[in-house]
């Protein structure tokens, strides 16, 4: 039976100021969000090449890309996208994606809003196959 790779490389905190949210006010000023990627690989076949292994350099400018993009109504949305992006990565068998919104409107004191998503693929080897997971 196939194991997911324990391996991972994760990008952390990677800022995006882009124009997704519910209001008009939300598309019309623009926001801040926070993108978290944690992706399951396997590095035993990178032997020291870049070549071999997820250039996090071209993930984190896809994920700018990505999240700057079409405006939506929910981070659910853009944690999809940046998901689906993430699992089109050759070598990439699971993404953990979640989507902070750190200045979302809410009339009241709070230090975080996120949504989460785990979404599984197949390494680059065929057609990714969608689940939730937590």
């Amino acid at each position: 039976m196939f194991r997911l790779p324990e391996d991972r490389i994760t990008l952390t905190g990677l800022e995006v100021f882009a124009h997704h949210g519910v209001f008009d006010f939300e598309r019309e000023r623009g926001q801040r969000f926070l993108i978290d990627a944690e992706l399951a690989v396997d590095v035993s076949a990178a032997a020291d090449g870049i070549e071999r292994t997820v250039h996090y350099g071209e993930l984190a400018e896809a994920i700018v890309a990505a999240v700057k993009r079409d405006p939506v109504d929910l981070i659910e949305t853009v944690a999809e996208r940046v998901a689906e992006l993430s699992l089109g990565f050759p070598g990439v068998f699971a993404a953990r994606i979640t989507v902070h919104k750190p200045d979302a409107p809410i009339d009241a004191t709070f230090a975080d809003v996120s949504v989460t998503v785990v979404r599984y693929g197949d390494g680059g080897r065929g057609s990714a196959a969608i689940g939730v997971g937590r």
